[in-house]
């Protein structure tokens, strides 16, 4: 990914998706489509059809979206994890994938909730452990 014309992404290279980084990789993300201006691409995914109604102008603006859309895709995949490119491979839009990463590791997230809850049993073991000893 290093190749590409926005030296941004390269902060996408160096800090790839894993299931540990959520937060930290989704704000960089935001950060490389907004300097391409491509973040409306990931609010909602472009119509499968084109309407037989469409004027011209209208045709021009829904191919750009189109065509932006693949660029936030090819974003979002070049900035996995090998592991999680072959998760999202078949999904067609970068909004579906950033959809359902939401629903796996956003905040208030069961991921969130399990990855949390061993820290704090360990941390109180690990204070139980003083006392035990302490006494």
């Amino acid at each position: 990914m290093v190749l590409m014309k926005n030296p941004l992404a390269a902060i996408l290279d160096s800090n790839r998706f894993t299931d540990l980084n959520y937060q930290d990789w989704l704000r960089n993300l935001n950060l490389v489509l907004a300097s391409e201006k491509l973040l409306y691409t990931i609010e909602k995914s472009p119509p499968e059809e084109t309407p037989a109604d469409v004027s011209p102008e209208e045709l021009i603006t829904l191919n750009q979206w189109r065509d932006d859309e693949v660029k936030a895709r090819c974003y979002v995949m070049a900035s996995m994890s090998n592991e999680m490119k072959r998760r999202f491979e078949k999904t067609k839009y970068a909004s579906a994938i950033l959809f359902h990463l939401k629903e796996l590791y956003g905040e208030n997230s069961r991921h969130e909730r399990f990855t949390v809850r061993p820290r704090a049993n360990y941390q109180q073991l690990t204070h139980n452990k003083r006392i035990i000893t302490e006494a």
